[in-house]
């Protein structure tokens, strides 16, 4: 199938309809558009910000191609914390505070990938000792044993490898950087969603609630992060079946001290284990520590585990204090490699 009708849509600047956007997706996930339609649509979307249509439309075409993960634990209980990417990185924040959260009770489907930069979540849990070739069976077993586990994008989504050479190409974020935190291969229907960019807030609340979440927040921090800052406030939308509302969050009300963003990021992987590892360890007290109280805190809401984020960085800060955190950490490594 040819992309050029759809291309003539945009080029007029027309929102596409759901099913244009459909079909195009399926399309080009089946390896059946070539590459110059595919990076054209990709950049003219890139051009604004997509609808809440277009985007649940996506979404649903790529969950429909999804490896599943067989897990016997309810979605409604599953939480993930994966962000679209695209914003400045710090150390992986939203990957600690899914362990620590995970330590609290929350069960966790972390989704994610390797990363241009060398250090996404896949190659930071595997420098930590997490196995992340281990089948699908046994990776949902580790889950169902130890309530977290990771669910590494370019296994669950094999379809995607006939897209991924135009998304290199183009060295921008494209619609697929939006959606892909929506295919979650457990069927997570609680989030903590970091966009790269404010524009995208309201769509992509608007398509998780469509999409079926259960409680979720979307942000985007004033200093650029897909993430709660700790250097500046961050604007969040929560997204529950009934209600979407905007709201704002700084460090300060969390009793936490605002720090410069250089103090939670760092030089390379390895640089990016080692704070890790101090945090866990609990001989890291600083801004780092603070951001990963947070991001818990969040993940902690999203579960219906606090009423407030104030709450959750209490039982965060908790978690890392009495060993629970690193507990954890050595429970997910030791499954995954049985």
């Amino acid at each position: 199938m040819s992309l050029a009708p759809i291309l003539r849509v945009l080029v007029e600047q027309r929102p596409l309809t759901g099913e244009q956007l459909r079909s195009a997706i399926r399309t080009m996930v089946a390896g059946e558009a070539n590459q110059a339609e595919m990076g054209a649509l990709l950049a003219l979307l890139a051009t604004r910000a997509p609808t809440a249509e277009e985007i649940v439309a996506a979404a649903t075409v790529l969950r429909e191609n999804v490896e599943r993960l067989p897990t016997t634990i309810d979605p409604d209980q599953i939480v993930d914390t994966c962000g679209t990417g695209g914003a400045p990185k710090t150390f992986n924040v939203s990957t600690i505070s899914a362990l620590v959260a995970a330590s609290l009770g929350v069960k966790v489907a972390k989704h994610g990938n390797r990363s241009r930069t060398g250090r996404g979540s896949a190659e930071f849990l595997e420098k930590l000792g997490v196995n992340l070739e281990a089948p699908i069976e046994k990776q949902a077993r580790a889950f169902d044993e130890v309530g977290i586990c990771f669910c590494f994008a370019q296994r669950h989504h094999p379809t995607m490898r006939n897209v991924a050479p135009v998304r290199q190409a183009l060295g921008f974020p494209t619609l697929f950087n939006l959606v892909a935190p929506l295919t979650n291969p457990a069927g997570a229907k609680r989030q903590v969603l970091g966009v790269y960019d404010a524009r995208y807030l309201e769509p992509v609340a608007a398509a998780l609630q469509q999409l079926g979440a259960s409680k979720a927040l979307v942000v985007h921090s004033d200093d650029g992060l897909d993430e709660i800052s700790i250097s500046a406030g961050t604007e969040m939308m929560v997204v529950t079946p009934d209600a979407i509302t905007r709201t704002r969050i700084v460090p300060e009300e969390l009793g936490l001290s605002r720090a410069a963003r250089e103090q939670v990021q760092v030089e390379g992987l390895d640089d990016a284990v080692r704070l890790a590892r101090a945090i866990l360890d609990g001989s890291e007290h600083g801004a780092p520590r603070d951001a990963v109280l947070m991001g818990a805190a969040a993940a902690l809401f999203v579960a219906d585990r606090v009423p407030t984020l104030s709450e959750g960085v209490t039982q965060a800060r908790a978690a890392l204090e009495d060993g629970r955190a690193q507990a954890k950490l050595d429970a997910w490594i030791a499954s995954s490699q049985r």
